[in-house]
């Protein structure tokens, strides 16, 4: 069984000269990636949260994680939107608290979002609520968070690349081809 870092760079490496930006980044890359599969592995929830612009993205990722012709466990992935469709009401600390306190009696498992979005967005403030949430964030410097150029003319594509990445390295954990801690 290999490291997740050891693992993370041959799986970038294997994907062609297209996706070698993110040889650098992999520092940052595997801790968060790390911890986020350790939770999915023991059975947590992840509710996907994405700023308008990218409602496309969290689409893609719902509807491609759990395809059946992948031949692996199904993993419990949700859009937050569509499980909570007043979420763009909530606005203050309480209402936060409230869905917070409704998500922990839906998923007694535990749960994290997994938000891909800019920092200023106000779905960014229910992301930060938490540590363990997973972030990816457009030009926003928040500990524990994988950044990205909102700007970047090849954003879309790096997000197509890191969902490839982010699918590998969870079929790798799920069937104990990687080692996570």
């Amino acid at each position: 069984m290999q490291q997740l870092l050891e693992w993370t760079l041959e799986a970038i490496r294997t994907e062609g000269s297209d996706f070698s930006w993110m040889e650098e980044f992999r520092f940052d890359w595997v801790p968060l990636i790390g911890n986020a599969l350790r939770k999915v592995v023991v059975g947590q929830t992840v509710l996907i949260l994405s700023d308008t612009r990218r409602n496309w993205f969290g689409r893609y990722i719902v509807s491609h994680i759990n395809r059946p012709e992948l031949n692996r466990p199904f993993v419990p992935f949700y859009p937050l939107q569509g499980n909570f469709p007043n979420l763009a009401e909530i606005e203050t600390t309480q209402q936060m608290r409230s869905l917070e306190d409704m998500l922990d009696i839906s998923y007694p498992g535990g749960w994290f979002l997994w938000y891909i979005g800019e920092g200023n967005d106000r779905f960014a403030k229910l992301a930060y609520r938490n540590d363990e949430n997973l972030l990816w964030l457009f030009d926003g410097q928040v500990p524990n968070s994988f950044n990205l150029r909102k700007h970047d003319p090849l954003l879309d594509i790096k997000l197509l690349q890191l969902y490839r990445l982010f699918d590998r390295t969870l079929e790798a954990a799920l069937f104990n081809e990687v080692e996570l801690d």
